[in-house]
C-alpha cells in the first residue's frame, strides 16, 4: 500500500510539460506493473491523479507568455501591423492612379472605319425616235475605307489626320443610235490625306478644363500622402500614450501590491497586540477592513492593466488572437527628463510641419484652381480653324494613292469661329460664388493658424506643470514615507493608534500612485506637445516617403 501512495504522489506532481508527464507515467509502468492491476478502487485513484496530471500539464502549456518591449519596438511593430495604417496607404495609391488616369486626355486616338454600300436606282424611259424605250436603273456599289489620329495638347490645341479612301463601280445603261439598250460600267476611285487643327485663342486657350483637372488631382495626391502621413502620426502617439499607460497600470499594480502587503503586515502585528492584551479588538477590524479594501484596488488595478494591454496589443497588430495569451512587458520605466521649450521655434515647427493645416492649406488651392476654371468660363469661345491636305481621284483604286504622293491636289482652308452667350449671367455668378468661397477658406485658414498657436502654447503650459507635479509628487511620497515610519514606531511603544497608522498608509499609497501618474502624464504631455507641432516623427526618427 505504501508503495502505490508514492506511486500517485509522484504522478500527482505537476510536471514541467506534456512530454514530462508521459515519460514519468512510463517510468511508472515499469516500476510497478502490477500496481495498476489491483483493486477498483486503486484504479479509480489512478485515474484521477491522471486527470489531474493532464489539467496541471495543460494549464501550464496555456500559461501566459511575457514579452518583454521597448517603446521603439511597438512603433516599429504598429507601423508594420497597424491595421489603420495599413487600409491608409491605399489612399496615395489610389490618389497616384486618379492623376495618371487625368494624363490619358492627352492620348491620341485612333479611329478607323470601312463600309460597302450597295445602291440600285429605279427605271426610267427614253424617246428614241419617239419611241419610247425603257433604260433600267443603275447599279452602284461602293467600297470606303478611313482612318483618323486626333486628340489635344495641354495648351488647348485639337488636332487630328484623316485619311480617306473610296472605290466605287457602277454599271449604267443606255440607248445607242439603233435604239439598242447597252451597259455602260465605270469606276471611280478617290481618297484624301488632310490634317486639321483648332487652337482656341481666348476661352481654353491655356488654363482649359483637361489642364486645370490634372492640377486638382496632383493637388489631391499631395493631400493623401499628408493624410497618410497625419494618421502615422495619431497612430504613433497613441501607441506612445497607451505605453506611458501600461507602464503606469504595472506600476499601479506593484503600489497596491505593496499596500496591500503593509495592511496585512499590520493586521498580523494587531492581532498580536490584541492577543497580549495591548490593542482594542475593534483596531484589528480596522486593519481587516483595511486589508479587504487594499484588496479590491489591487483587483481594479489588475484589471486596469489589462485592459491597457488590450488597447496597445490593438494598436500593434492585425491578428489580436496570436496575441491574447501575451503579456506585454513595458522595458523603458517611467521617469522625468527636464525639457526646455521654445515657443517661437514650436510655433515654426506647427505652421509647417501640421499634416492637417498643409492639408487646409492645399483646400485653398483646389478651391482657386476652381476659381480660374470659372473665370476661363467668362471669356468668349474665339478659335482659329486650319487645316490641309492631298487628294488623288483616279479610275484605278491603286492610281489614288499615287495621286496623293506626287501632291499634285492639294487643298487647304483657315477660318475662325466665335462663340459667346449673350448675358453669360450662369458663367459670372459661378465665378463670383467661387472668388467668395476662396476668400471663406482664406478666412478659415488665418483662423486655423491663430488655433494651433494657441494649442501649442497650452501644451507647452501643461509640459511645464506635469514635470512641476513630478518633482511635487517626489516630495510627497517622501514625506509620506517618513510620516508613516514614525507613526509606526509611536504604535509599537504605545504612543498612536491603529487608525493614524491605516490612514498614513492610505495617504502613501496614494500619493506612490500620484507620483507614478504624474510621471506618466508628463510623459504623455512631450508626446502630445509633438503631436500639434507636427514633429511626432521626426522626434521618433521615423523617415516617411511615400512613393
Amino acid at each position: 500500500m505504501n508503495t502505490r501512495l508514492v506511486a500517485l504522489r509522484r504522478i500527482a506532481e505537476a510536471p514541467a510539460s506534456l512530454a514530462a508527464a508521459r515519460d514519468r507515467l512510463r517510468r511508472l509502468f515499469d516500476e510497478w506493473p502490477g500496481m495498476f492491476q489491483s483493486s477498483s478502487t486503486m484504479r479509480i485513484r489512478l485515474l484521477f491523479a491522471l486527470f489531474g496530471l493532464a489539467l496541471a500539464a495543460g494549464a501550464q502549456t496555456e500559461s501566459p507568455q511575457t514579452r518583454a518591449l521597448s517603446l521603439q519596438d511597438c512603433i516599429q511593430m504598429a507601423l508594420e501591423k497597424n491595421l489603420e495604417l495599413r487600409i491608409e496607404r491605399y489612399s496615395p495609391e489610389l490618389a497616384l492612379y486618379n492623376l495618371q488616369g487625368a494624363y490619358g486626355a492627352y492620348d491620341p486616338v485612333l479611329r478607323a472605319s470601312g463600309q460597302h454600300d450597295y445602291a440600285k436606282s429605279g427605271s426610267y424611259l427614253y424617246q428614241n425616235f419617239n419611241v419610247p424605250v425603257e433604260i433600267p436603273g443603275q447599279e452602284k456599289t461602293t467600297d470606303s475605307f478611313s482612318s483618323s489620329l486626333g486628340g489635344l495638347l495641354p495648351w488647348g490645341m485639337s488636332y487630328s489626320l484623316i485619311g480617306r479612301v473610296a472605290d466605287t463601280d457602277a454599271t449604267r445603261f443606255r440607248a445607242d443610235a439603233s435604239g439598242n439598250i447597252i451597259p455602260a460600267p465605270y469606276s471611280d476611285s478617290s481618297g484624301s490625306a488632310i490634317l486639321g487643327i483648332t487652337q482656341p485663342l481666348l476661352k481654353d486657350l491655356w488654363l482649359n478644363p483637361t489642364r486645370l483637372n490634372i492640377a486638382v488631382y496632383k493637388n489631391r495626391l499631395q493631400w493623401t500622402d499628408l493624410g497618410l502621413r497625419q494618421r502615422i502620426m495619431d497612430v504613433v502617439t497613441r501607441v506612445e500614450l497607451n505605453y506611458y499607460d501600461l507602464s503606469f497600470a504595472l506600476e499601479n499594480v506593484k503600489v497596491q501590491e505593496k499596500a496591500l502587503e503593509l495592511a496585512q503586515r499590520l493586521l498580523e502585528e494587531n492581532k498580536k497586540r490584541v492577543e497580549v492584551g495591548t490593542l482594542a479588538p475593534l483596531d484589528e477590524k480596522q486593519s481587516e477592513s483595511e486589508v479587504s479594501a487594499r484588496q479590491a484596488d489591487l483587483i481594479s488595478a489588475q484589471q486596469s492593466l489589462t485592459t491597457q494591454e488590450n488597447l496597445l496589443k490593438r494598436l500593434l497588430s492585425d491578428d489580436f488572437a496570436a496575441w491574447n495569451a501575451v503579456r506585454l512587458m513595458p522595458t523603458e520605466s517611467l521617469s522625468a527628463e527636464r525639457q526646455f521649450f521654445n515657443l517661437q521655434d514650436s510655433w515654426s515647427k506647427g505652421l509647417t510641419m501640421r499634416p492637417e493645416f498643409l492639408q487646409a492649406k492645399l483646400d485653398v488651392e483646389r478651391r482657386g484652381i476652381q476659381v480660374k476654371i470659372n473665370k476661363n468660363e467668362l471669356y468668349p469661345q474665339l478659335d482659329l480653324k486650319a487645316g490641309g491636305g492631298y487628294s488623288g481621284t483616279t479610275p484605278e483604286f491603286s492610281g489614288v494613292f499615287g495621286d496623293i504622293s506626287r501632291r499634285d491636289q492639294p487643298s487647304y482652308y483657315v477660318g475662325g469661329q466665335l462663340s459667346y452667350p449673350l448675358g453669360n449671367r450662369t458663367a459670372r455668378n459661378s465665378y463670383n460664388a467661387s472668388k467668395a468661397e476662396y476668400e471663406v477658406m482664406l478666412l478659415s485658414l488665418k483662423r486655423s493658424e491663430q488655433d494651433i498657436m494657441i494649442a501649442i502654447d497650452e501644451a507647452i503650459n501643461v509640459a511645464k506643470a506635469s514635470f512641476d507635479r513630478v518633482n511635487a509628487n517626489k516630495k510627497a511620497v517622501e514625506f509620506t514615507q517618513a510620516a508613516l515610519d514614525a507613526e509606526q514606531k509611536k504604535l509599537e511603544n504605545g504612543k498612536s493608534t491603529s487608525f493614524i497608522v491605516l490612514r498614513l498608509q492610505r495617504d502613501l499609497t496614494t500619493v506612490r500612485s500620484d507620483e507614478i501618474r504624474a510621471l506618466a502624464n508628463y510623459k504623455r504631455s512631450l508626446a502630445l506637445l509633438a503631436q500639434v507641432e507636427g514633429s511626432t516623427l521626426e522626434r521618433r526618427g521615423i523617415n516617411l516617403e511615400v512613393k
